[in-house]
Protein backbone atom coordinates (compact mmCIF):
# COMPACT_ATOMS: atom_id res chain seq x y z
CA UNK A 1 0.00 0.00 0.00
CA UNK A 2 1.05 3.57 -0.67
CA UNK A 3 -0.05 6.16 1.89
CA UNK A 4 0.16 9.93 1.46
CA UNK A 5 0.29 12.09 4.61
CA UNK A 6 -0.17 15.87 4.65
CA UNK A 7 1.30 17.70 7.63
CA UNK A 8 3.77 14.84 7.96
CA UNK A 9 6.38 16.75 9.98
CA UNK A 10 4.13 17.84 12.85
CA UNK A 11 3.04 16.45 16.20
CA UNK A 12 0.64 13.80 14.88
CA UNK A 13 2.41 13.44 11.53
CA UNK A 14 5.75 12.19 12.86
CA UNK A 15 4.03 9.57 15.02
CA UNK A 16 1.74 8.52 12.17
CA UNK A 17 4.72 8.01 9.85
CA UNK A 18 6.37 5.80 12.48
CA UNK A 19 3.23 3.70 12.92
CA UNK A 20 2.76 3.30 9.17
CA UNK A 21 6.40 2.39 8.55
CA UNK A 22 6.21 -0.35 11.18
CA UNK A 23 3.36 -2.09 9.34
CA UNK A 24 4.49 -4.56 6.62
CA UNK A 25 1.41 -3.76 4.52
CA UNK A 26 2.81 -0.29 3.86
CA UNK A 27 5.34 -0.28 1.03
CA UNK A 28 5.65 3.47 0.41
CA UNK A 29 4.80 6.70 2.22
CA UNK A 30 4.72 10.18 0.72
CA UNK A 31 5.18 12.87 3.37
CA UNK A 32 3.88 16.30 2.35
CA UNK A 33 4.91 19.45 4.22
CA UNK A 34 5.58 23.15 3.62
CA UNK A 35 9.03 22.85 5.21
CA UNK A 36 10.89 19.59 4.72
CA UNK A 37 13.01 17.93 7.42
CA UNK A 38 16.71 17.23 7.01
CA UNK A 39 16.32 13.64 8.19
CA UNK A 40 15.09 10.58 6.35
CA UNK A 41 12.20 8.44 7.56
CA UNK A 42 11.63 4.73 6.83
CA UNK A 43 9.70 4.04 3.59
CA UNK A 44 9.10 7.80 3.21
CA UNK A 45 9.64 10.13 0.27
CA UNK A 46 9.31 13.83 1.12
CA UNK A 47 7.47 16.32 -1.08
CA UNK A 48 7.45 20.05 -0.45
CA UNK A 49 3.95 21.45 -0.99
CA UNK A 50 1.56 24.02 0.44
CA UNK A 51 -2.04 22.86 0.48
CA UNK A 52 -3.23 26.43 -0.18
CA UNK A 53 -1.67 26.74 -3.64
CA UNK A 54 0.23 23.62 -4.78
CA UNK A 55 -1.31 21.32 -7.38
CA UNK A 56 -1.78 18.26 -5.19
CA UNK A 57 -3.27 15.90 -7.77
CA UNK A 58 0.07 14.61 -9.13
CA UNK A 59 1.23 13.89 -5.57
CA UNK A 60 -1.92 11.89 -4.80
CA UNK A 61 -2.22 9.81 -7.96
CA UNK A 62 -1.68 6.13 -7.25
CA UNK A 63 -2.18 6.48 -3.49
CA UNK A 64 -4.29 3.89 -1.66
CA UNK A 65 -4.98 6.18 1.29
CA UNK A 66 -4.64 9.88 2.07
CA UNK A 67 -4.20 10.98 5.70
CA UNK A 68 -4.89 14.70 6.00
CA UNK A 69 -3.18 16.19 9.08
CA UNK A 70 -1.98 19.61 7.86
CA UNK A 71 -3.24 22.41 10.11
CA UNK A 72 -2.13 25.96 10.93
CA UNK A 73 -2.66 27.19 14.52
CA UNK A 74 -1.07 30.62 14.22
CA UNK A 75 -1.35 33.57 13.72
CA UNK A 76 -4.46 33.86 15.92
CA UNK A 77 -4.55 37.64 15.36
CA UNK A 78 -5.00 37.08 11.63
CA UNK A 79 -7.89 34.60 11.26
CA UNK A 80 -8.06 34.95 7.46
CA UNK A 81 -4.59 33.34 7.31
CA UNK A 82 -5.61 30.27 9.31
CA UNK A 83 -8.95 30.08 7.49
CA UNK A 84 -7.17 30.01 4.13
CA UNK A 85 -4.82 27.25 5.28
CA UNK A 86 -7.28 25.13 7.23
CA UNK A 87 -10.71 25.56 5.64
CA UNK A 88 -9.83 26.46 2.04
CA UNK A 89 -6.70 24.28 2.14
CA UNK A 90 -8.68 21.26 3.32
CA UNK A 91 -11.24 21.82 0.56
CA UNK A 92 -8.39 21.75 -1.97
CA UNK A 93 -7.01 18.53 -0.43
CA UNK A 94 -10.38 16.77 -0.61
CA UNK A 95 -10.98 17.92 -4.19
CA UNK A 96 -7.50 16.75 -5.21
CA UNK A 97 -8.14 13.36 -3.59
CA UNK A 98 -11.35 13.03 -5.59
CA UNK A 99 -9.66 14.00 -8.87
CA UNK A 100 -6.77 11.60 -8.19
CA UNK A 101 -9.24 8.77 -7.43
CA UNK A 102 -7.82 8.07 -3.96
CA UNK A 103 -10.15 5.37 -2.57
CA UNK A 104 -9.75 6.19 1.14
CA UNK A 105 -9.41 9.42 3.12
CA UNK A 106 -8.56 9.77 6.83
CA UNK A 107 -8.93 13.24 8.33
CA UNK A 108 -7.74 14.62 11.66
CA UNK A 109 -10.71 16.37 13.21
CA UNK A 110 -10.74 17.26 16.91
CA UNK A 111 -12.69 17.35 20.15
CA UNK A 112 -12.78 21.06 19.31
CA UNK A 113 -15.20 20.37 16.44
CA UNK A 114 -17.91 19.35 18.90
CA UNK A 115 -20.68 21.64 20.10
CA UNK A 116 -20.66 22.35 23.86
CA UNK A 117 -21.69 19.21 25.68
CA UNK A 118 -23.36 18.01 28.87
CA UNK A 119 -21.51 18.08 32.18
CA UNK A 120 -22.90 14.80 33.51
CA UNK A 121 -22.00 12.32 30.75
CA UNK A 122 -19.66 11.57 27.89
CA UNK A 123 -20.81 11.97 24.29
CA UNK A 124 -20.32 9.60 21.38
CA UNK A 125 -19.56 10.41 17.76
CA UNK A 126 -23.18 11.36 17.02
CA UNK A 127 -22.90 14.56 19.10
CA UNK A 128 -23.26 17.68 16.88
CA UNK A 129 -20.06 19.10 15.39
CA UNK A 130 -20.97 22.77 15.16
CA UNK A 131 -18.00 23.87 17.24
CA UNK A 132 -17.75 26.97 19.41
CA UNK A 133 -18.09 30.15 17.31
CA UNK A 134 -15.80 32.23 19.52
CA UNK A 135 -12.68 30.24 18.63
CA UNK A 136 -11.24 30.23 15.10
CA UNK A 137 -9.79 26.76 15.64
CA UNK A 138 -13.24 25.37 16.50
CA UNK A 139 -14.99 27.20 13.65
CA UNK A 140 -12.50 25.83 11.17
CA UNK A 141 -12.68 22.26 12.49
CA UNK A 142 -16.49 22.38 12.34
CA UNK A 143 -16.44 23.79 8.80
CA UNK A 144 -14.13 21.04 7.58
CA UNK A 145 -16.56 18.48 9.02
CA UNK A 146 -19.19 19.99 6.69
CA UNK A 147 -16.73 19.80 3.79
CA UNK A 148 -16.35 16.08 4.51
CA UNK A 149 -20.13 15.66 4.58
CA UNK A 150 -20.26 17.14 1.08
CA UNK A 151 -17.31 15.00 -0.08
CA UNK A 152 -19.03 11.83 1.11
CA UNK A 153 -22.29 12.83 -0.55
CA UNK A 154 -20.54 13.38 -3.89
CA UNK A 155 -18.35 10.26 -3.61
CA UNK A 156 -20.29 7.57 -1.76
CA UNK A 157 -17.91 4.91 -3.06
CA UNK A 158 -14.94 6.42 -1.17
CA UNK A 159 -14.07 5.34 2.37
CA UNK A 160 -13.90 8.32 4.74
CA UNK A 161 -12.71 8.25 8.37
CA UNK A 162 -12.72 11.15 10.83
CA UNK A 163 -10.48 10.82 13.88
CA UNK A 164 -11.44 13.22 16.70
CA UNK A 165 -8.60 13.30 19.23
CA UNK A 166 -8.38 14.99 22.59
CA UNK A 167 -5.29 17.05 23.45
CA UNK A 168 -2.14 15.33 22.15
CA UNK A 169 1.16 15.46 24.05
CA UNK A 170 4.57 13.84 24.19
CA UNK A 171 8.07 14.85 25.21
CA UNK A 172 9.31 15.70 21.72
CA UNK A 173 6.46 18.12 20.98
CA UNK A 174 7.19 20.37 23.96
CA UNK A 175 9.15 23.03 22.06
CA UNK A 176 6.46 23.39 19.40
CA UNK A 177 3.55 23.53 21.83
CA UNK A 178 5.31 26.12 23.97
CA UNK A 179 5.74 28.29 20.88
CA UNK A 180 2.14 27.81 19.73
CA UNK A 181 0.32 28.38 23.00
CA UNK A 182 2.60 29.95 25.63
CA UNK A 183 4.94 32.00 23.48
CA UNK A 184 8.59 33.03 23.80
CA UNK A 185 8.25 34.50 27.31
CA UNK A 186 7.67 31.19 29.11
CA UNK A 187 10.93 29.71 30.48
CA UNK A 188 10.25 25.99 30.18
CA UNK A 189 12.80 25.06 32.83
CA UNK A 190 10.59 26.71 35.47
CA UNK A 191 7.69 24.35 34.75
CA UNK A 192 8.82 21.79 37.33
CA UNK A 193 7.25 20.33 40.45
CA UNK A 194 7.45 22.69 43.39
CA UNK A 195 8.16 25.88 41.43
CA UNK A 196 4.57 26.53 40.36
CA UNK A 197 2.55 27.14 43.55
CA UNK A 198 -0.97 26.85 42.15
CA UNK A 199 -3.06 25.66 39.23
CA UNK A 200 -6.27 27.57 38.39
CA UNK A 201 -9.38 25.48 38.98
CA UNK A 202 -11.91 26.93 36.55
CA UNK A 203 -15.57 25.90 36.32
CA UNK A 204 -15.91 23.36 33.52
CA UNK A 205 -12.18 22.68 33.17
CA UNK A 206 -11.67 19.05 32.11
CA UNK A 207 -8.96 17.69 29.87
CA UNK A 208 -8.87 14.54 27.76
CA UNK A 209 -5.32 13.86 26.67
CA UNK A 210 -3.38 11.16 24.84
CA UNK A 211 0.16 10.42 23.78
CA UNK A 212 1.23 11.32 20.24
CA UNK A 213 2.39 7.74 19.60
CA UNK A 214 -1.10 6.47 20.46
CA UNK A 215 -2.65 9.05 18.13
CA UNK A 216 -0.33 7.92 15.34
CA UNK A 217 -1.39 4.32 15.92
CA UNK A 218 -5.06 5.30 15.62
CA UNK A 219 -4.45 7.02 12.28
CA UNK A 220 -2.52 4.02 10.97
CA UNK A 221 -5.30 1.64 12.01
CA UNK A 222 -7.88 3.85 10.29
CA UNK A 223 -5.80 4.08 7.12
CA UNK A 224 -4.94 0.40 6.77
CA UNK A 225 -8.22 -1.21 7.85
CA UNK A 226 -11.77 -0.95 6.58
CA UNK A 227 -13.18 1.48 9.17
CA UNK A 228 -15.59 4.22 8.15
CA UNK A 229 -17.07 7.17 9.99
CA UNK A 230 -15.98 9.07 13.07
CA UNK A 231 -13.92 7.88 16.04
CA UNK A 232 -13.19 9.67 19.31
CA UNK A 233 -9.73 8.94 20.72
CA UNK A 234 -8.42 9.85 24.17
CA UNK A 235 -6.73 8.09 27.07
CA UNK A 236 -7.97 7.69 30.62
CA UNK A 237 -8.43 9.33 33.03
CA UNK A 238 -10.20 12.59 32.28
CA UNK A 239 -8.01 15.20 33.99
CA UNK A 240 -9.21 18.08 36.14
CA UNK A 241 -7.37 20.83 38.03
CA UNK A 242 -6.64 18.53 40.96
CA UNK A 243 -4.98 15.97 38.68
CA UNK A 244 -2.93 18.64 36.89
CA UNK A 245 -1.89 20.23 40.17
CA UNK A 246 -0.69 16.84 41.39
CA UNK A 247 1.67 16.54 38.42
CA UNK A 248 3.29 19.84 39.44
CA UNK A 249 3.14 19.43 43.23
CA UNK A 250 0.93 22.50 43.19
CA UNK A 251 -2.34 23.45 44.81
CA UNK A 252 -5.60 23.79 42.83
CA UNK A 253 -7.18 27.17 43.50
CA UNK A 254 -10.74 27.92 42.48
CA UNK A 255 -10.83 31.03 40.29
CA UNK A 256 -13.61 32.67 38.30
CA UNK A 257 -13.38 31.91 34.61
CA UNK A 258 -14.29 35.51 33.75
CA UNK A 259 -11.26 36.92 35.59
CA UNK A 260 -8.83 34.42 34.08
CA UNK A 261 -10.25 35.07 30.64
CA UNK A 262 -9.85 38.83 31.08
CA UNK A 263 -6.19 38.38 32.03
CA UNK A 264 -5.58 36.10 29.04
CA UNK A 265 -7.38 38.52 26.71
CA UNK A 266 -5.17 41.38 27.89
CA UNK A 267 -1.99 39.33 27.43
CA UNK A 268 -3.12 38.22 23.97
CA UNK A 269 -3.99 41.78 22.92
CA UNK A 270 -0.51 42.90 24.04
CA UNK A 271 1.12 40.07 22.03
CA UNK A 272 2.51 38.50 25.21
CA UNK A 273 0.96 35.08 24.55
CA UNK A 274 -0.11 33.42 21.27
CA UNK A 275 -3.17 31.60 22.67
CA UNK A 276 -6.34 33.59 22.16
CA UNK A 277 -9.05 33.92 24.83
CA UNK A 278 -11.36 32.07 22.45
CA UNK A 279 -9.27 28.94 22.99
CA UNK A 280 -9.92 29.16 26.74
CA UNK A 281 -13.65 29.57 26.04
CA UNK A 282 -13.50 26.47 23.87
CA UNK A 283 -11.54 24.42 26.44
CA UNK A 284 -14.18 25.14 29.09
CA UNK A 285 -17.03 24.03 26.81
CA UNK A 286 -15.86 20.94 24.92
CA UNK A 287 -17.66 17.76 25.95
CA UNK A 288 -16.04 14.69 27.43
CA UNK A 289 -15.81 12.10 24.64
CA UNK A 290 -16.83 8.46 24.85
CA UNK A 291 -14.04 6.47 23.17
CA UNK A 292 -15.74 3.05 23.16
CA UNK A 293 -16.21 2.96 19.38
CA UNK A 294 -12.49 3.42 18.69
CA UNK A 295 -11.66 0.57 21.04
CA UNK A 296 -14.42 -1.75 19.82
CA UNK A 297 -14.46 -1.11 16.06
CA UNK A 298 -11.07 0.40 15.25
CA UNK A 299 -9.22 -1.95 17.59
CA UNK A 300 -7.39 0.99 19.20
CA UNK A 301 -6.15 0.87 22.78
CA UNK A 302 -3.81 3.60 24.07
CA UNK A 303 -0.56 2.40 25.59
CA UNK A 304 -0.10 5.53 27.68
CA UNK A 305 -2.44 7.07 30.24
CA UNK A 306 -3.35 10.74 30.00
CA UNK A 307 -1.24 11.37 33.11
CA UNK A 308 1.79 9.76 31.46
CA UNK A 309 1.33 11.84 28.30
CA UNK A 310 1.14 15.11 30.28
CA UNK A 311 4.04 14.14 32.57
CA UNK A 312 6.22 13.34 29.56
CA UNK A 313 5.29 16.64 27.94
CA UNK A 314 6.17 18.59 31.11
CA UNK A 315 9.52 16.82 31.25
CA UNK A 316 10.15 17.79 27.63
CA UNK A 317 9.12 21.37 28.37
CA UNK A 318 11.72 21.63 31.11
CA UNK A 319 14.38 20.14 28.82
CA UNK A 320 13.40 22.13 25.72
CA UNK A 321 12.85 18.86 23.86
CA UNK A 322 11.81 18.56 20.22
CA UNK A 323 12.36 16.62 17.00
CA UNK A 324 14.48 17.32 13.94
CA UNK A 325 11.60 18.58 11.80
CA UNK A 326 10.90 22.28 11.25
CA UNK A 327 7.62 22.43 13.26
CA UNK A 328 9.02 20.46 16.21
CA UNK A 329 12.55 21.84 16.22
CA UNK A 330 13.94 22.78 19.65
CA UNK A 331 16.41 25.20 18.02
CA UNK A 332 17.04 28.26 20.23
CA UNK A 333 19.72 29.90 18.07
CA UNK A 334 19.51 33.56 17.14
CA UNK A 335 17.65 33.13 13.81
CA UNK A 336 15.28 30.59 15.33
CA UNK A 337 14.58 32.87 18.29
CA UNK A 338 13.91 35.80 15.95
CA UNK A 339 11.47 33.62 14.00
CA UNK A 340 9.69 32.64 17.22
CA UNK A 341 9.35 36.23 18.37
CA UNK A 342 8.07 37.24 14.93
CA UNK A 343 5.49 34.46 15.16
CA UNK A 344 4.50 35.61 18.64
CA UNK A 345 3.93 39.10 17.26
CA UNK A 346 1.55 37.58 14.64
CA UNK A 347 3.61 38.77 11.71
CA UNK A 348 3.87 35.33 10.12
CA UNK A 349 2.50 31.77 10.43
Amino acid sequence: MRVVVTGATGNIGTSTLAALAADPRVTAITGIARRLPHREAPKTTWERADITDTDLVPLLRGADVLIHLAWLFQPTHRPPVTWDANAVGSARVFEAAARADVPALVYSSSVGAYSPGPKDRAVDESWPTHGWPGAAYSREKAYVERLLDAHQARHPDRRVVRIRPGFIFERQTAAQQRRLFAGPLLPGRLVRPGLIPLVPDLPGMRLQALHSADAGEAFALAALGDARGAFNIAADPVLDATELAGLLDARPVRLPARGVRAALAAAWALRLVPASPGLLDLALRVPVMDTARARDELGWTPRHTSREAIAEFLDGLRAGAGRDTPPLSPDTSGPARAHEISTALRRRP
